[in-house]
């Protein structure tokens, strides 16, 4: 080594969700490890998840519900617990890369990690796991407390300049020197959320050493869409209804049950962050529409039944005799959107107009103008190949000790705390296998 240059087992390129677990594992089965961040401080993202409260993992993901300490939401199904598959279904096809992760470090063990850290956890009704303080400080305090106690070393502002291939491992360019370590865990991250620091840089660490990168498009992102009518709603919510998107031969991409919100740019909320990506994988956005399911429990035939016989008891507006648990804004919407005139009077109703009726609010049709991108993306679709990297070691098929964790991998899964699931799996597994598994 020359003057200034230091050597470490590890080298950790990102202190996020992903980076500090690998780097907590690795220091922690007697590696000398050293966590490179570009920001002022770790674990940015983790502050921001969640509006602020950081949704940990995923109910689903659970054989049983006895590591919860703190209150679990009458409305969570406790039956959904399916365990690990659950988590995987969530990423779609590429889930199954998941397996060895996940068996390394599954949701029972994140329970364990935090819980075991003095961090009490509850279930909201669609199984989101969240700290009981609702505060995602104390997430990231626990993992900075147990990074201490590993041994690990942490750089903040000190961004990784290059890597280079070096005869006992890696040359790392840094602000002031050079560092040489035997393997690297990348960890930086995707595209989403620039404003934490995240600009793409591990897809040119890949490239440098032959990765191939599927095209990254920006996911669990809100919608931007024409009708005018959309941003009038503004903070309105529809605590369940059923949002997907369809081509135009009427082929459904992608659907999912949730709460939709309205807001000045468009549409928002759970439902739609998850069928975004079907948007932005798609060759052509702007030729896709959505398409609201506004009462998902319901059948057709029992609203037009319904319809029928409110409409046959009294002279009151038709509009008032839409279902009970839609807003009169939305219920105002579904008459335009049907061509029937706000001010028709139950008695006059005609069968055609009921039908329209009941088929609106089965399939409101909202043409998409596009999404709000990378700025206001929550995860990233698409990037380093999954193929080209060891599922059981999260390691490099290409180059040996070299490591991609996170959200860098073309993985993304559906809101509701699956991502960091597997950002805490990643980087545990990679971790646990550096240099050859664990010391014994």
């Amino acid at each position: 080594m020359t003057q200034g240059e230091l050597r470490y087992d590890v080298a950790v390129v990102g202190a996020g969700a992903a980076g500090l677990f690998a780097a907590i594992r690795a220091a922690e089965l007697g590696r000398s490890v050293v966590i490179l961040e570009k920001n002022r401080r770790p674990g940015v993202k983790i502050l921001m998840s969640g509006g602020t409260r950081c949704n940990l993992t995923n109910a689903r993901g659970l054989r049983n519900l006895r590591q919860i300490t703190g209150p679990i939401d009458p409305a969570y199904d406790v039956r959904e617990g399916r365990g690990a598959k659950s988590i995987q279904a969530a990423f779609g096809d590429n889930g199954p890369f998941l397996g060895p992760a996940l068996k390394s470090f599954s949701v029972e063990d994140t329970l364990e990690f935090f819980e075991g850290a003095g961090l009490a956890t509850k279930i909201e009704g669609n199984g989101k796991i969240f700290p009981a303080s609702d505060r995602a400080t104390d997430v990231l305090d626990v993992m900075l407390r147990r990074m201490e106690c590993s041994g690990a070393s942490l750089r903040a502002l000190s961004p990784c300049l290059g890597i280079d291939p070096d005869d006992e491992g890696f040359r790392l360019q840094v602000p002031g020197g050079v560092l040489l370590s035997r393997s690297v865990v990348v960890a930086v991250g995707g595209l989403s959320y620039p404003g934490c620091g995240t600009c793409g840089d591990g897809y040119a660490i890949a490239r440098r050493f032959g990765h191939s990168i599927v095209d990254p498009r920006p996911a669990l992102v809100p919608l931007k869409v024409d009708p005018a009518w959309v941003t009038d709603l503004k903070g309105l919510t529809l605590p369940d209804s059923t949002a997907s998107i369809v081509d135009r031969t009427g082929a459904v991409l992608l659907s999912r049950r949730e709460a939709v919100l309205f807001a000045h740019f468009g549409l928002t909320g759970p439902a739609i962050l998850d069928v975004s990506r079907a948007v932005t994988r798609h060759e052509g956005p702007e030729r896709l529409h959505l398409r609201l399911d506004l009462v998902p429990a319901e059948r057709a035939e029992a609203l037009d039944s319904a319809l029928q016989t409110k409409s046959r008891s009294g002279r009151g507006q038709v509009v008032g005799n839409l279902p009970t648990l839609l807003p009169r804004r939305i219920a105002e919407v579904v008459m335009t959107a049907a061509d029937v005139p706000g001010d028709r009077i139950g008695p006059e109703l005609s069968r055609d107009e009921r039908r329209r009726i009941v088929a609106t609010l089965k399939g409101l049709v909202i043409p998409v103008a596009g999404t709000l991108g990378f700025a206001k993306a929550e995860v990233t679709s698409g990037g380093v190949s999954l193929d080209e990297v060891r599922p059981e070691t999260m390691e490099s098929r290409l180059h040996p000790g070299l490591h991609f964790i996170g959200e860098v991998l073309d993985l993304d899964g559906l809101i509701g705390g699956y991502n960091f699931q597997a950002a805490w799996s990643t980087g545990w597994l990679a971790g646990e296998s550096v240099l050859g598994g664990q010391v014994s």
